[in-house]
């Protein structure tokens, strides 16, 4: 049988030579401040673009859980036009200043936002449960869709759309977090797939005017 070694720790507590602690610990931290760069730099590449970084589409199947415990896929919003942001209930002027401007878009289009389906998916599953997310967007409007689910399938769907979200500590509790997210707004077409991304911190009036465009 072969012999296992065992890492022999050393004077600052490290072991078998690797970094210290501390400078493992900074380390780890400056490579998801970099992890964070990139999406967060691949978020603005789409908005300018309109394209994901590496060419690839944006967008895909998911199957997310709305406020009444039901599995809704994308398939189930097929013939509708689709304004997707990605968000959290406890956020504290990003989001709900966002949707209040999507409800305002909304009314403004008139019979042009029939064709509308606004979703918002939240990035922090832990706490956002169908029924607090379904609580959440009923303050916007009737005509919102909440989604939640487990955070493999959070994580799936944020792949899918290139979106960015990570939490960030604010104290010792197991609540005291915010999340960092990229903020956009993904229009999606009645078959599906990606038509642009909209700015997220306009009026309702700017919205309304891009919304308007992409999709006549």
């Amino acid at each position: 049988m072969a012999a296992v070694e065992t890492p022999k720790r050393t004077a600052n507590g490290t072991e078998g030579g690797g970094p210290p602690r501390g400078r493992r610990t900074t380390i780890l931290a400056a490579a998801g401040a970099l992890v964070a760069v990139l999406l967060i730099g691949s978020a603005a590449i789409l908005l300018a673009t309109g394209h994901a970084k590496d060419g690839s589409a944006v967008g895909g199947p998911f199957a997310l859980t709305d406020g009444n415990g039901k599995t809704v896929t994308d398939a189930d919003f097929r013939g509708k036009y689709l304004l997707v942001y990605f968000g959290y209930t406890f956020c504290p002027d990003v989001c709900p200043t966002t949707l209040t401007a999507v409800a305002d878009a909304i009314d403004r289009l008139g019979p042009d936002g029939k064709r509308l389906q606004p979703v918002f998916i939240t990035v922090d599953p832990a706490r956002d449960t169908p029924a607090a997310v379904k609580q959440y967007v009923a303050s916007f409007g009737p005509e919102f869709v909440g989604l939640s689910g487990s955070a493999d399938q959070i994580a799936k769907v944020a792949r899918e759309f290139r979106v960015y979200y990570a939490p960030h500590r604010t104290g010792p509790g197991p609540n005291d977090y915010t999340m960092d997210h990229s903020s956009i707004l993904y229009l999606m077409g009645p078959d599906g797939t990606f038509v642009a991304p909209l700015r997220a911190d306009g009026t309702g009036a700017d919205l309304a005017a891009a919304l308007k465009k992409a999709m006549s």
